[in-house]
């Protein structure tokens, strides 16, 4: 196959210009195979895990992850307590739009947190606080799987570019094993002073996680970042051979021995992938390559 030039007069969607980027090289290529690979998860009817980290729903990404939940593209999430807090105190306020270069010293002093050129103001976190106090409540003296526990603040908002509301309505389970790390842990330490019998069970899932995959037929992952999200999404398909189909963005790379970095030819060596599994990584933001596949899968 023959490298072409792109012919950006005839690119007028996204879709087309994905359809180009097969032949232009370097990411771009890699970005139109994963588009490919993830059509064919669907085609052969795979159950599709997506897996994403806290970052990026602080993001515009937010909305292309509840588009999915929504069309039912995926079958579970596996993301962080950092992407769920994200999309649940969007779904209310929005963020700000800033620079990375700015005085952080200054941010700190005006309550201001720093997300790369994201801005969360702290008094988000002060309306965290009083929204989940409802779903606390649910929940009181007693222990709470982390899946059930995002159910239920799915239920507590209407924003149809929350994943957490498209989930909750199509009954997609969301699974955050490391939940706890991350504000909804820090609330959960206030609520456990006044109810010690409170708990999330984060050994609770991984039923949920584990029996899914083992009577799926194929299992494909659509895995942006790295970090636990990666890791529960790969780790939970050992038992059954390892995934069939994966597709991973990330900006790390695997010279360091980390996880996020692992390409899918190393967890091809833990049985975590198939050995004849089909794989694409695009290194990329994936506030850059997963608009261009999400719109050339869509």
């Amino acid at each position: 196959m023959d490298v072409k030039d792109l012919d950006i007069a005839k690119s007028t969607t996204a879709r087309e210009l994905v359809a180009q980027f097969s032949t232009t090289g370097f990411q771009a290529t890699e970005i139109a195979r994963a588009a490919e690979l993830i059509r064919r998860m669907h085609k052969e009817k795979a159950f599709v895990v997506l897996t994403f980290t806290a970052n990026m729903v602080a993001t515009g990404l937010r909305s292309l992850f509840a588009k999915m939940a929504e069309k039912k593209m995926v079958g579970m999430i596996i993301t962080t307590g950092g992407a769920v807090e994200h999309d649940f105190m969007r779904s209310f306020e929005p963020y700000q739009l800033g620079s990375f270069h700015m005085d952080d010293v200054e941010l700190h002093e005006k309550d201001i947190n720093r997300i790369g050129n994201v801005l969360v103001p702290s008094e988000r976190y002060v309306m965290l606080e009083k929204k989940l106090k409802p779903v606390f409540s649910k929940f009181e003296h007693t222990h709470v799987s982390p899946s059930t526990f995002i159910e239920e603040m799915g239920r507590h908002t209407e924003d149809r570019n929350s994943f957490l509301y498209w989930a909750t309505k199509n009954k997609i389970p969301i699974i955050s094993p490391g939940i706890t790390d991350s504000a909804i842990g820090l609330q959960t330490y206030f609520v456990k002073q006044e109810d010690p019998k409170f708990g999330i069970d984060v050994t609770a899932d991984m039923k949920i996680a584990q029996d899914t995959v083992l009577a799926a037929d194929k299992v494909g992952g659509i895995i942006l970042g790295g970090g636990i999200s990666k890791h529960h999404a790969i780790g939970v398909n050992i038992l059954r051979g390892g995934m069939d189909y994966a597709v991973y963005v990330t900006t790390a790379t695997p010279f360091d021995g980390s996880l996020s970095g692992a390409a899918p030819t190393e967890a091809k060596s833990w049985g975590k992938i198939a050995e004849k599994a089909n794989t694409v990584t695009v290194y990329s933001d994936a506030a850059i390559a997963f608009p261009l596949i999400f719109s050339a899968i869509i």
